[in-house]
């Protein structure tokens, strides 16, 4: 199973991730978010900035923490490379997330950014479940 992988899109940037479980999807989302702003290879594992995010059902989870990366990445001038994601649901439905992102401190000598990505977006955004879990998203650049 591939971990993401990036569609013909017009102006912005569509990917899907996917997993076995939703956790490995969101991590793979968030995988392929960065990857899309700046090559994880050049990324050292300094820092790790925690979330914990709730939300009623999987899809707002999802577009939640995609947009807490983002805003992360803007306020914390930081760039990630390992996305450690854990699930819980309760008996009403909702989810939370609980996450560790690794990276560090913007350094322009190494990063050097292919886009810059302004907002997750929610049209065609979407969670489906067959063999594997999958998410369409597509990237305000």
């Amino acid at each position: 199973m591939i971990p993401f992988e990036y569609l013909e899109h017009t102006a912005d940037i569509k990917f899907r991730a996917y997993g076995k479980t939703p956790a490995e999807m969101l991590s793979n989302a968030a995988a392929a978010l960065f990857k899309s702003m700046v090559d994880p290879a050049t990324i050292h594992v300094k820092e790790s900035w925690k979330v914990e995010l709730k939300a009623f059902d999987l899809e707002d989870l999802a577009y939640q923490w995609l947009c807490e990366i983002v805003f992360l990445f803007e306020t914390e001038s930081a760039v990630f490379a390992t996305f450690s994601v854990n699930l819980e649901q309760d008996g009403t439905e909702s989810w939370r997330l609980l996450a560790e992102i690794g990276g560090e401190r913007i350094d322009l000598e190494r990063h050097s950014f292919e886009n810059e990505v302004k907002a997750i977006t929610r049209h065609k955004f979407g969670i489906k479940k067959n063999e594997v879990w999958c998410i369409q998203v597509i990237l305000d650049v």
